[in-house]
């Protein structure tokens, strides 16, 4: 229901914090499919998460460490 809230208004910027946080592996693929198909719209995507597994499926990800940006050099895979 939240991401279908934040979508209601067709925003250009979607923020989603978590957004896969409390789901089981095959709704958080679903989640993502819909992510993809906004991206192909031209949306832009800010996502928080915590499953460094999910980094590839990114155009560009960035990493805080202690509450800084960590260097690209630092950064683990």
């Amino acid at each position: 229901m939240a991401i279908a809230r934040a979508l209601a208004n067709d925003p250009p910027i979607i923020i989603a914090d978590e957004p896969t946080g409390s789901l089981d592996s095959v709704t958080a693929d679903h989640v993502f499919q819909v992510f993809e198909h906004l991206l192909e719209r031209g949306k832009t995507i800010i996502m928080v998460t915590h499953d460094n597994s999910l980094a590839p499926r990114f155009t560009r990800h960035i990493l805080i460490q202690d509450g800084e940006i960590l260097p690209e050099k630092r950064r683990r895979a």
